[in-house]
Formats: structure tokens, sequence, C-alpha cells
């Protein structure tokens, strides 16, 4: 593809690079964040954000560790260079919980202790003690009272010793416990801060974490703050305009883009975008930096169809419901970065919130989990999702009715027993939606029209494919089809000039298979 300008030469690619210093001496790209920072440095003190993994959060708060300390060459050329008191210097307190065995009862204290240790030997000051709230409190009262101004404390992955045990809640109670001490030391010490920053993945309610502290301002839905972390459309474009040609610019917005905090642009994961230019391929690069197993299980437990996850809605407080004891579904998925919001809606002054998926990536990858859950032969799974692509390409509906009774037929009668699918509706929508998305396929579910919502709709070769699923007990009802008539869903896509194709499915509860499977083409 040819660039509209001269672009400048390459750089070297920060994969993996959460050093500001590193990135700004090594010649790496990078993409100016200071003018946020800025912001946050005019608008308040003790600040909170919520992003998901591989976002840039370490390298955001590195990026102001670096400021406070006044090392002003770094910043040449940056947005803040010209806008920055660079003969005042702070003491800086940053501390990481981004690594450890957090099952073990005594490691976040132990982890604590040797960070406030390092601290301590750095700084030249004296504040042991053997309790860490404590000397954390004894730690910011004597950098402040040695330099004379006030401290900066910057605290990465604040809510990893819980989410990493989550699945252990003895474990990861005790440790929100020994965190709500040491956090609640900001609230004392106030007289000593000048700035506060809390980064990590979930967002804990500032009861049972930040009980105290009223003035933690959050910005993880504040629109002012939407890119702060992550890369916009204008960032490929211009600062990693070098990387572009040979790559098809709709595909990299189709693959990658689209996570939302109510902003007026959405935003690239960092990491995806970097490891595409690096590979030059288009991969879940991000998806498979972590394992959404708990997640997975979770959704399986609360009986979750897949075609609901997009299309999910909440409050501002739902999505901030997360704790050890009451973890909202929508909220463990928003804030794992598998949803984002999509739109916005005020209802007389009630805001409600629409979560999707936020691109190709996270859709197809996450369904491809799901499926793996949803059916326990792999070998008979992945062999079936090979020909769903060319039954729909020639439009041979009596292959996909085949194909449908099939992936059912495999399923052995133990697994039907163990997971209790009878009083699961929800389960064969889930594993025919996840069969289609996994494949990348162009799916709406739950597709909304003035006369209802049709279960799911498909865009392919020209034509569109409106499915209803209807689960009955035992023999065909025809339900299906006659809602797909009489709602009139093939009318919302008349005007598309396309063939249009109405798919009724009912699946027997007694059965366990495709009880019917009417076709009919409207236009």
């Amino acid at each position: 593809m040819s660039l509209p300008y001269d672009s400048p030469p390459r750089r070297k690619l920060p994969i993996g690079v959460q050093t500001f210093r590193e990135i700004r001496n090594d010649g790496c790209y990078y993409v100016d964040k200071t003018a946020w920072i800025q912001r946050l440095m005019e608008g308040g003190k003790h600040y909170f954000l919520s992003r998901p993994r591989r976002f840039g959060k370490s390298l955001l708060l590195d990026t102001i560790k670096e400021l406070f300390e006044g090392h002003e060459a770094l910043f040449r050329g940056l947005a803040i260079h010209e806008n920055w008191d660079w003969n005042v210097r702070r003491q800086v307190v940053r501390l990481s919980f981004g690594s450890g065995e957090y099952e073990d009862p005594d490691y976040v204290r132990d982890e604590m202790t040797e960070q406030l240790e390092a601290i301590e030997t750095q700084a030249a000051v004296n504040a042991g003690h053997h309790r860490a709230s404590i000397r954390f409190r004894q730690l910011l009262r004597a950098l402040h009272e040695r330099s004379g101004r006030r401290v900066a404390v910057l605290i990465d992955e604040y809510d990893k010793p819980i989410t990493d045990v989550l699945d252990a809640p003895e474990v990861a109670r005790s440790n929100r416990s020994f965190l709500r001490s040491i956090y609640s030391v900001i609230k004392d010490c106030d007289a000593h801060i000048k700035f506060t920053l809390f980064i990590g993945v979930s967002k804990f309610s500032k009861v049972s974490l930040f009980s105290g502290l009223n003035n933690l301002k959050d910005i993880t839905l504040d629109p002012r703050y939407s890119a702060i972390c992550g890369y916009t459309e204008a960032d490929l474009d211009t600062v990693f305009a070098p990387e572009l040609p040979g790559l098809d610019r709709d595909e990299i917005r189709r693959w990658y883009n689209g996570y939302c905090w109510l902003g007026d642009e959405k935003v690239y994961n960092p990491f995806d975008v970097l490891l595409l230019f690096d590979t030059r391929r288009f991969r879940a690069h991000w998806f498979e930096t972590g394992s959404p197993k708990f997640l997975i299980d979770t959704l399986r437990r609360r009986h979750v169809a897949s075609p609901d996850l997009d299309g999910m809605t909440g409050t501002e407080a739902l999505l901030s419901a997360f704790d050890v004891d009451e973890m909202a579904t929508e909220a463990l998925l928003f804030q794992t970065g598998y949803l984002t919001v999509v739109d916005e809606e005020d209802r007389d002054g009630a805001i409600r919130y629409r979560l999707g998926y936020p691109n190709q990536e996270v859709r197809q990858s996450l369904n491809e989990y799901l499926l793996m859950a949803l059916l326990p032969d792999a070998s008979q799974r992945l062999a079936r999702e090979s020909s769903l692509r060319e039954l729909l390409a020639a439009n041979d509906f009596a292959g996909l009715e085949a194909l449908f009774r099939a992936i059912f037929a495999g399923i052995p009668y133990q697994w039907h027993v163990k997971n209790d699918i009878q009083e699961y509706e929800g389960y064969y929508a889930s594993v025919i939606y996840s069969y289609f998305a996994a494949q990348g396929l162009d799916l709406v579910a739950e597709d909304t029209s003035s006369t209802g919502r049709a279960d799911m709709t498909l865009r392919l070769n020209g034509h569109m494919y409106v499915f209803e699923f209807k689960t009955v007990e035992k023999e065909a009802t025809g339900e299906a089809m006659r809602q797909l008539r009489e709602k009139g869903y093939a009318d919302k896509y008349g005007h598309l000039g396309r063939p249009v194709h109405l798919i009724g499915v009912e699946f027997s509860k007694e059965d366990r298979n495709v009880a019917a499977f009417e076709v009919e083409r409207t236009a």
C-alpha cells in the first residue's frame, strides 16, 4: 500500500518492553502518552485505572516514575516536555504485584516486605518495622521529611494477589485483607503524598479494597482518559506508518481495533499491533498470552449461552461489581477485555452500556475455547469445522443439517448426564453459535428488528442467513420456522437486494439432537 506522505524510518518494535528509559534510549517506537499524564497531574491527586492485560499499564507507570524523578532528557520531543518543571524532583514509591506465588498465604506479605526493604535501601532511610502497613507509613513520612517534597506512589497490578487465586477463595480473602491494610495507608498519609495511581486488570469496589480512600478518582470509564493506554487509528497511521506497507489496513482494524472506554475513538491492544508488525501475520497474539479457563468455567457454571455474550448490558455499577464473593458475569468479561463497550444509552439519567466483542481476534478465539468446553472430542470437532464453510458456500442445507446432527450425535451420553444439559436449553444454540464464530464468520447474535430478535444472523458470500433455535421435548413442532415467518425477520434485509435464507432449527431434549431443520429462501 502507498502512504500519503514520506514515512519516517523503521524503528525497533518494543515487544515486551515495559521500561520507558529502554524504549527512549534504544530508538524504539513510542506512542506519546504524556499529554494524558499531564491531564492527570492537573485534574486530581489519587487515581485508579483498570485495563485488560498487555495494554501498556506498566509502561505508563514507568513513564510517570521517570517524570517525577526529573529525567528530562527522556522526554525531549514529547508533549509534556515544555510544560513540566524539571527543577522539581520527587521520591517515587513504586510497588508491583505483577508476579508471585500468591496461592501461598504468606507470599504477598513477604513480597511487600522485600519491596519496601529495597526502596529503603536505595533511599538510605530506615523505616523498618515487622508490620508491613506500619513500615509503609513510616517510609512515606521519612521520604517526605528528608526531601522536603511530597512523594509519588505508583502501584502496579494492585489486584493480582487476589485475581490469581480466585479459585481458592479463602486465600483470596486473606490476600485482600492484607492489601486493604496497605492501601489504607494512602489515606492516612495524604499529607505526605503528591500523587497516587493504582493500576490493574480488575476493578474491585472501594468498600472491599479501598475502604476510607474516598477521594480515589476512578478514570476507567472516563472519556478523557479512554486512550491513555492502547494505540489509536492515528497512532498506527503516523507512529507506525513504516510498518504498514504490505498489510491490509482494513484487516488490521477488523482483527485488532475495537476497545472502548467511552472515548471518541476505539483503541488497539498494543501487544497485538507489535506482534502483527513483527510476524506480519494475523493471529490471536493477545489472546494466546493468557488462559481464559477461569472465565470459561464460570460461564459454564452459570449456564451463560455463548450467543448471549455479544450484546450483554449493564450499568457502571454492575461493570464494577467484582470481588472474591461477588463477580457479575458482565464485569468479569468487561474487565478482562473479552467484551468492551459498544454503545451507551441514557435512560432518564440512568446510563446503561451495551457490551460486545471488541474485534475479530477475541470473538473467534473465545468461541474456540467455548467450543472446546462444550464439545469433548477434539478430533471430530476440528474435522467438522473444516466442512462448515464449504457447506455454506455451496448453500448445501441438507449437508448443513447432516453436520448439525453429526455434531450432537458425537457427544457421549455420559457427558450429557455430567453436564445436566436437559435443564440448559441454551446449550444447543451455544454449540452452533460457537462453531460459526470460531470460524471467523460474520455473525450477529440476537439480531434485533422492529418485530423481535432473530437468534442468529450470518452474512456470507452475498447471502443472508437468519436462524431461529427452539428446544422441544421430543417431536418437531415447526415453531422455529413459524416464528421466522410471522415475525418477518427477513424484512430487515430486503433493501440489501441479496438472497435471504430462513433456517428454523429445533432440538429434541429427549433425543439430544436435531428434531427439525427447515429452510426457506425469501429473496
